[in-house]
Formats: C-alpha cells, structure tokens, sequence
C-alpha cells in the first residue's frame, strides 16, 4: 500500500474506457487494470459498473 495515484478524481478519457473494456473483456484483475491505467481499483470498479462490465477479483 501507500501507492500515491497522480490521476486522483480525474475524469475517464475516451481512450482510457476503450483500454478498461478491452482488458476486462480479456479477464484481467482489477489490480492489474488499475496498474495498466494508472487509477485506483476503487476507480477501476466504480466505471466497471457504470459501464455494466464485469472485472474479475482476483489477485
């Protein structure tokens, strides 16, 4: 813990929704999308379910 995330309350690009859609399509981790998009898994999770996509849990 204790990452610092820079894009903090920032709002979603475009192409950032485009990259989450296609990396939970492929199953990844919310940890793992939230590395690849520099957010928060909270952030990760909260756009998921706006945009009815399901993210996988695991670690």
């Amino acid at each position: 813990m204790g990452e610092k995330f820079e894009r903090h309350k920032q709002p979603w690009t475009s192409d950032e929704i485009q990259k989450l859609h296609r990396l939970a399509g492929k199953g990844m981790s919310l940890k793992a999308i939230g590395k690849a998009l520099t957010r928060s898994e909270e952030s990760i999770k909260g756009r998921a379910k706006l945009d009815g996509l399901k993210v996988s849990k695991l670690r």
